[in-house]
């Protein structure tokens, strides 16, 4: 049978049914206590939804077709002392799962009889690779099965089996496939569950995450419900400049995001339409005409971003470009995540200047990315002088704004940062500002002011003055801070002021024509 198109994904509580059959199809020799049903499968899911895959293929129809899953959940284990499946699964419930911990534990994985060996169980395995890197794990650890142990037990231990299976001189269904995908053997346990079929003997393996950052971890790890609660942000002040080449962009810009990587940070901003400056490879064109071959490189835009965020591990908010569809022209911002993902957020107010000169449109839609560190928003510089969206993507759970901006003096900057900091008090956010420096003389009146800076509520707990970092006016370097959400949480119910709470919904209301999109970002 050729291999088919397999396709990763997390769990829906729709798909429970079909995963309870892939279970049972896998598994008809374990006990009946052993095999979960909808509660507990129901129950992990509610735990750790992200960390719930399956893996579906083309079936009768066109239909998708669920022949494979795989449960972890995060856990901080001592090697040294000895548990027992239950203890650390909470009996299947996952009610153990510990968003701080450092270990993604591998709790079950499954695979159809019919599409076993045709390359499905590599592909869970890769998403399970993919969740270590977004959470910025430390490594897997999961059991082995031992199927092969029954016919040479008598004359061999179980670690003697092992032994054997590891150096290659013996061959076991699941060992075997295990340590061809990488995982080493940290130990053979008894009765680390009930599994006749391996006489009741499991291996313990452990697949490390080459990826982990354990500077990012440290910074990260001191949260209470989350797999991080602190942010490591960095905010670019970006030195516009006349380029030669793509070549000379992507230079730029790798600048910053290796600086980002150093510094350890978790998520990089980078300013609005700071792609302007590869107008000045376009000689000739009108400022329309430009702005169209611009927006034409989308492609290679995001292409470089995919590429550097996935590499280095990084969260990062590429500014925004100038971006067609339908025939008309928007400007947007894009997110770009470790896992290869990339979201949107149109700007939706647009001054004169852009619609006049470029022609571009306002868009559409308000966003909120949930992601294992903290949940943001992005709002493209003009859009943060109006409160009400702001509002509305704080009662959509964001906890960050991010605002790539371009201002041309500083009567422009300064309504754009006293309406952020205004943003960060009365919704009692962090808000990110990102902006362009320098001047691009030859194409007319792109006059740049900047000072990128990290803002904060104005309450105990945060820096006095509500700045967290700021930037020089107008010179190339980068604001860099450390974003805590505990104390945010904290602030929002016990804060000398709770403007959340003190809303006066007798008197006025805030509705929305749109409802706010979250999405859930690894």
């Amino acid at each position: 049978m050729s291999s088919p198109e397999v396709k990763v994904r997390a769990w829906r509580e729709q798909d429970i049914p079909a995963i309870i059959e892939v279970q049972r199809a896998a598994y008809p020799d374990y006990p009946d206590v052993e095999q979960y049903g909808r509660r507990k499968f129901g129950l992990a899911l509610a735990a750790f939804p992200e960390g719930q895959l399956l893996a579906e293929v083309e079936g009768p129809g066109g239909q998708a077709k669920v022949v494979a899953y795989a449960t972890s959940l995060i856990l901080q284990l001592d090697d040294d002392v000895p548990y027992t499946y239950d203890e650390i699964t909470g009996h299947g419930t996952f009610s153990s799962h510990t968003p701080t911990g450092d270990t993604l534990y591998g709790a079950d994985i499954a695979v159809h009889p019919d599409y076993q060996g045709s390359g499905v169980a590599q592909a869970l395995w890769g998403g399970r690779r993919e969740l270590m890197r977004s959470y910025n794990l430390r490594r897997m650890v999961a059991y082995g099965r031992l199927l092969g142990y029954p016919d040479y037990a008598g004359r061999l231990t179980a670690r003697e089996y092992v032994d054997g299976v590891v150096s290659g001189e013996l061959h076991d269904r699941a060992l075997t496939a295990h340590t061809r995908a990488g995982y080493r053997v940290l130990d053979v346990r008894l009765d680390l569950m009930a599994d006749p079929s391996s006489l009741d003997w499991a291996t313990i393996l452990e697949l490390e995450n080459p990826d982990f950052s354990p500077e990012r971890r440290h910074i990260a790890g001191a949260p209470l419900r989350r797999a991080a609660r602190r942010m490591r942000v960095c905010a670019v002040q970006y030195l516009l400049r006349t380029l030669g080449s793509w070549a000379d962009f992507r230079r730029s810009v790798e600048f910053f995001v290796d600086a980002a990587d150093d510094y350890h940070c978790h998520l990089l901003v980078f300013p609005e339409l700071f792609t302007l400056q590869l107008l000045t490879t376009m000689p000739g064109l009108s400022d329309k005409s430009s702005m169209a071959r611009l927006s034409g490189m989308i492609d290679e835009y995001r292409g470089l971003f995919t590429e550097l965020a996935q590499d280095r591990g990084l969260y990062i908010v590429g500014g925004s470009t100038p971006v067609e569809r339908e025939g008309k022209r928007y400007n947007v911002a894009h997110l770009f995540t470790p896992s290869g993902a990339i979201y949107t957020q149109d700007k939706l107010h647009i001054t004169p200047y852009e619609r006049e000169r470029w022609g571009i449109r306002p868009g559409s839609g308000l966003h909120v990315f949930d992601t294992p560190l903290g949940r943001l928003a992005i709002q493209v510089c003009y859009d943060i002088e109006f409160p009400e969206p702001s509002r509305l993507l704080t009662f959509a759970g964001a906890e960050v704004l991010v605002v790539p901006f371009s201002t041309d003096e500083r009567r422009a900057y300064l309504r754009v940062r006293n309406c952020a900091h205004a943003r960060a008090i009365e919704n009692n956010v962090y808000v990110v500002l990102a902006g362009n420096a320098g001047n691009l003389p030859e194409r007319g009146n792109l006059l740049n002011y900047a000072r990128s800076t990290v803002l904060t509520p104005c309450d105990f707990g945060f820096p006095p003055e509500g700045i967290a970092a700021e930037c020089d006016p107008n010179v190339e370097t980068v604001a860099i801070a450390d974003l805590d959400f505990s104390i945010l949480a904290q602030v929002r119910e016990m804060g000398s002021v709770r403007p959340l709470h003190d809303r006066r919904g007798d008197m006025y209301k805030l509705v929305s024509d749109r409802p706010t999109k979250i999405h859930t970002v690894i």
